[in-house]
């Protein structure tokens, strides 16, 4: 089978980076497989790029992959990245294809879902009003308030030692303009961002969050994006307090909605025995694969 390789132009440009686009088709001009390439760009990641790769399945096993991969890697040593990172489900095709072209596995993801309809609303209750002293809960939607912005951006800082295991993930630094920023994308593309952290009383900053983020319908399920607390505040259950109150705010501003998302490296021993008691159900596997230039 004749394949062509056509390199586009993607308009999907922001602050944090960039993607190049390829397409395959066949001999008709059909098209048959497609590859996405992101270029990380802000510092701390300019070495890294996240690469999405897929191919109809009538075409696999016909050297679909392997071109794309071809025009891919070529593409990430001419931009200067050190490696490329990729995704598949554990036994997958995915899985398979990127072993056998080089790729080494360096993180392995649980998925899990909690259905709303099934989550214990009294026993979420009581988590939330347990005293938690010197302590509270706050909660907006959308961008953070002003008067927590300088806060909230020095607390993610408490994503810096999330388990990655091999990964080269480099370092990623935030600051107000960047958590505004990363509002603004969820709102533009019609989602709704609900965040709720913990607040040190001592001093009225921002001891650690959890981000949730509710598809623009308000129906199906919604995606847990980043749970963390700072090193010096750990030990006070303040990462279970804040996401049992962030599935207490679902079920009441979201009755439609159907259940949520989450997923943590196996590595995260202890996330994953807080998605366990609030009632997550794991679904399936993910792997990280790298390849390094």
């Amino acid at each position: 089978m004749s394949i062509r390789i056509t390199a586009l132009t993607d308009p999907d440009r922001g602050p944090g980076g960039h993607r190049l686009v390829w397409l395959a088709s066949d001999a008709d001009g059909a098209p048959v497989g497609s590859a996405f390439l992101r270029l990380f760009t802000r510092a701390g990641q300019e070495h890294l790029a996240e690469l999405e790769l897929h191919v109809h399945p009538a075409e696999r096993r016909a050297g679909v992959g392997s071109l794309l991969i071809g025009a891919v890697v070529a593409a990430a040593r001419e931009e200067g990245r050190r490696c490329v990172v990729a995704q598949a489900d554990a036994g997958s095709p995915g899985e398979l294809f990127l072993s056998a072209r080089g790729f080494r596995k360096v993180l392995t993801l649980t998925y899990a879902r909690l259905a709303l309809a099934e989550a214990d609303i009294a026993a979420l209750r009581e988590t939330v009003e347990q005293p938690h002293p010197g302590y509270r809960l706050a909660s907006w939607n959308g961008t953070v308030p002003d008067g927590l912005a300088r806060t909230f951006a020095d607390s993610r800082r408490a994503m810096d030692d999330m388990p990655m295991d091999d990964t080269d993930y480099g370092t990623v630094t935030w600051d107000v303009d960047r958590v505004r920023a990363a509002a603004r994308a969820v709102e533009q593309r019609g989602d709704l961002l609900r965040t709720v952290v913990a607040i040190d009383e001592s001093d009225g900053s921002i001891a650690g969050f959890t981000e949730l983020v509710v598809p623009g319908s308000k129906k199906g399920d919604a995606q847990h994006y980043g749970t963390g607390v700072l090193p010096e505040h750990r030990g006070h259950g303040l990462g279970r307090w804040m996401k049992a109150e962030s599935i207490r705010q679902a079920r009441e501003h979201y009755p439609d909605l159907a259940g949520l998302l989450t997923d943590t490296a196996d590595s995260n021993a202890h996330m994953r025995r807080v998605n366990d008691s609030l009632g997550y159900t794991p679904t399936h596997k993910a792997l990280e694969y790298q390849l390094d230039l």
